[in-house]
């Protein structure tokens, strides 16, 4: 009988990447990395939001890995009020996505226990705990999680004769995307790259060989990518209605 901890479709491990410019999101990052952005009306970072839900969800290690102006992320990790053990490394040389996954994937401390990982400007909510046993229970080799995200103009539905039948505002897209939330068996920081990208080597060649699963957040989750000024002020107005 093994321990709770050691469930193998419960991790207790993430990576979170928080090395982004955060360019589109200037003045908010001229000086501090977008993870440190906070959402309005909150006084927390997104990372602060992350780790908070990471640990609800049953994480103890996390390791952050930091890159753009590094040193303000790392000053407020040190001084937060944390509820997990916070690692936090710094590539020396750009890696890019894959290599950078796979040098912080190397801090973890089980490497033979499987993982999760998170991008730095996601805010969300939902069950990790459902997604990992999702996972084991496709004997996935890594699986993501799955958006459909608003279209952010109003769209226009027509009949067949050409005549307007309604407007609708802001509709779900008819298209899932990849909603920068994964969960990685052990056997997966093998197969990364050590430098470059594994959005186009690693994830296309599971994929290949069925062993990249997609699942699709519940009805109702919450999730929003923060990568505009507006983006910020849309999270603002849903926490506030979200606490009326």
């Amino acid at each position: 009988m093994t321990t709770g901890a050691h469930h193998p479709a419960r991790p207790t491990q993430a990576v979170v990447l928080a090395g982004g410019q955060g360019s589109r999101l200037r003045p908010y990052t001229d000086d501090r990395p977008k993870p440190m952005v906070e959402i309005p009306g909150t006084g927390t970072p997104i990372i602060g939001h992350q780790l908070a839900w990471l640990a609800a969800e049953g994480v103890t290690d996390a390791v952050v890995s930091c890159g753009h102006l590094a040193e303000v992320l790392q000053e407020w990790l040190e001084s937060a009020d944390l509820p997990l053990k916070v690692t936090t490394v710094v590539e020396k040389e750009p890696l890019g996505r894959g290599g950078g996954l796979k040098y912080a994937a190397a801090h973890l401390p089980h490497a033979d226990q499987p993982w999760y990982a998170t991008n730095g400007d996601i805010w969300t909510r939902f069950s990790l705990r459902d997604m990992a046993a999702f996972h084991a229970e496709r004997d996935a080799t890594a699986t993501l999680a799955l958006a459909r995200p608003r279209i952010p103009w109003g769209v226009v539905e027509t009949d067949q004769f050409g005549h307007i039948t309604d407007f609708i505002e802001a509709p779900p897209s008819p298209y899932l995307i990849n909603a920068g939330v994964y969960v990685f068996s052990a056997a997966f920081t093998a197969l990364l790259p050590d430098i470059g990208d594994h959005e186009r080597t690693t994830f296309p060649r599971l994929a290949r060989e069925k062993r990249l699963a997609g699942f699709p957040l519940p009805q109702g989750a919450y999730w929003r990518a923060i990568d505009t000024a507006k983006d910020l002020t849309e999270a603002a107005k849903e926490l506030a209605a979200q606490n009326r």
